[in-house]
């Protein structure tokens, strides 16, 4: 059934700004309400009401600026910074016990939130850059720094290297997170367009070498081209799923990347009806009399499996092999078992066949159960025939359309 994908972007990081975003307001308040209930210990009060009017408008104005990592420029980390600095300096001014006094600075906590912007735009470099402006002016501020300046100081710087470091980490790892999961869309894009070739263009290329060599004459030279395609084709299918390219990297700042396969209609169908054309004179169909409902996507690949162990029913057991298709249907899975009175498969027979291209239990049977969350599992006795059961989980939303 034909899907469409659509790309979600996901980031950890985004979480940062928005608590930024509170930081910022919440100690805005805070700053004013330090400066409210202790306003007469200033000896110039209108310093420290024209500089906390100034950084509340700022607060404000620029909270835009630090809804993500886009919109936060150098330039507005710059002015930011500026305006924690000059809040700072102007503490003495306002208030000339300040340098005496282990008192709170004119923006208080409020300075921080202009490093942490710093930290998570840039990582732990940008971070140490500006707590080392603040700690500068925390100095000069004082004059004469107490311990507890000192201590204060470098908790801010400490703190704010340590959230950089933290922030690359995350990116870091939300780089290698997109790239794998672009990885597996491709790699499970190039599986499933195997199992379709195998379904359709590698069963012809066989039949068409089979039949030639058997007519003799032209056709065999038409059956030899066709079997020389077959291998070439077994040959690129089998190197593209064991080398799958890397995709490119998203280059977006925090942005993760997660493929999600859509299908357009997923409505229940009755396995009964997908498997019922393949009964016939040599295929026998036994199923329940009441509707095995599966979603759509999920149904027409089980179906599709049934059909492949068939196709090796008829390729590999001879014409006169009789098979046998049984459905049950479970609570929590539905399970179907093919079974032919074949001559068996040689034991080490799946894995040559593998390791020479051809793919069909691998892909056709096993990679689509796989992509369905259910198993495929193959019993075969050399000359008691061959017996193959696949389970598919009742609910398979989540399996195979979204990863």
């Amino acid at each position: 059934m034909a899907k469409r994908e659509r790309v979600v972007r996901m980031s950890v990081e985004q979480p940062l700004w928005r608590a930024l975003t509170a930081y910022r307001i919440g100690t805005m308040v805070y700053a004013v309400l330090i400066f409210a209930f202790a306003r007469e210990r200033y000896e110039r009060p209108w310093v420290a009401v024209a500089f906390l009017a100034v950084m509340c408008v700022w607060t404000l104005a620029t909270l835009p600026k630090v809804a993500n990592a886009a919109s936060c420029t150098k330039r507005f980390l710059i002015a930011d910074l500026a305006v924690a600095l000059t809040g700072i300096l102007l503490t003495p001014l306002a208030d000339e016990q300040a340098q005496s006094v282990d008192g709170p600075t004119l923006p208080t906590i409020w300075t921080a939130g202009a490093v942490l912007a710093y930290a998570i735009k840039g990582g732990w470099r940008w971070a140490g850059f500006a707590s080392s402006l603040v700690a500068v002016a925390n100095i000069i501020e004082r004059a004469h720094p107490t311990r507890d300046t000192l201590h204060n100081v470098l908790l801010v710087w400490v703190a704010s290297i340590a959230i950089g470091y933290v922030v690359e980490v995350a990116r870091a790892s939300e780089r290698t997170l997109a790239r794998a999961l672009e990885i597996e869309a491709a790699t499970r894009e190039r599986e499933r367009l195997a199992r379709d070739i195998h379904d359709s263009v590698l069963q012809v290329l066989a039949m068409v070498q089979r039949r030639g060599t058997a007519l003799g004459g032209e056709a065999a030279e038409l059956g030899r081209m066709a079997g020389e395609q077959e291998v070439a084709l077994r040959t690129l299918v089998a190197g593209g799923l064991a080398r799958p390219s890397l995709v490119s990297e998203d280059e977006s700042e925090g942005a993760v990347v997660r493929i999600v396969e859509e299908p357009e209609d997923d409505s229940p169908l009755d396995l009964r009806a997908l498997l019922a054309p393949r009964a016939g004179a040599k295929v026998t169909l036994a199923d329940p009399g009441a509707p095995v409902l599966l979603p759509a996507a999920a149904g027409r690949e089980l179906a599709a499996a049934v059909g492949a162990a068939l196709d090796n029913v008829r390729v590999h057991a001879g014409d006169q092999a009789r098979a046998w298709i049984l459905v049950e249907d479970w609570p929590d899975e539905v399970i179907v078992t093919v079974r032919d009175d074949g001559p068996g498969i040689p034991e080490g027979r799946l894995a040559q066949a593998e390791g020479e291209g051809r793919m069909g239990v691998a892909l056709s049977i096993r990679g689509r159960l796989r992509e369905l969350g259910g198993t495929a599992e193959l019993i075969s006795v050399p000359g008691q025939g061959t017996e193959v059961e696949l389970k598919v989980p009742r609910d398979t939303r989540g399996k195979a359309g979204t990863r």
